[in-house]
């Protein structure tokens, strides 16, 4: 399993697509906005569930910890059942987002991946793609590193997605 960390448009769905490419098995990718995506339209911009502020913060209730439990365990169960998966996550909690990871793939092989990208570039990528929260970018791109330990970071700051990926691929060994 591959967990790729870092902020709003920092490239992790990039480097993510061209894992599959360049990893010799098939690899399912699976992130954060999957979740979002598959959760009741009424659950997001509420209080129980995730809401998205005009400045760029993202505040979640206890529905989506729920929620979110409930999916880290299915994600989990697929690698466990053999299945090559690589993570698109946002660690908004820092440490402690890591830490429910940590729980759930206790006994499992895991490239922990930091993906790093200077605030003033994930923002200006934020802007040209026009579907986020402008705010986003400058607001995660430190946050969601705190206190989390890698074993691997890559800088998508002035390197492509496939650059990163051959660089965790070659990793993995």
């Amino acid at each position: 399993m591959i967990v790729l960390n870092g902020g709003s448009s920092s490239g992790k769905s990039g480097i993510a697509r061209c894992l599959q490419a360049v990893l010799p098995d098939p690899w399912l990718t699976l992130g954060v906005d999957t979740l979002i995506e598959a959760m009741p339209e009424s659950m997001r911009e509420s209080d129980t569930g995730i809401d998205f502020a005009p400045d760029g913060e993202v505040v979640v209730g206890a529905g989506f910890r729920t929620l979110e439990t409930a999916w880290i365990e299915g994600v989990t169960a697929m690698a466990r059942a053999g299945a090559g998966v690589i993570v698109d996550e946002v660690f908004l909690g820092g440490a402690e987002s890591q830490q429910r990871w940590q729980k759930a793939l206790d006994g499992l092989g895991v490239l922990w991946v930091g993906v790093r990208c200077e605030s003033a570039v994930a923002a200006a990528r934020e802007l040209t793609r026009g579907d986020r929260v402008l705010g986003m970018a400058a607001a995660q791109a430190e946050l969601v590193h705190r206190g989390v330990v890698y074993d691997l970071e890559v800088d998508t700051t002035r390197s492509e997605p496939t650059e990163c990926a051959e660089i965790i691929a070659a990793h993995m060994g």
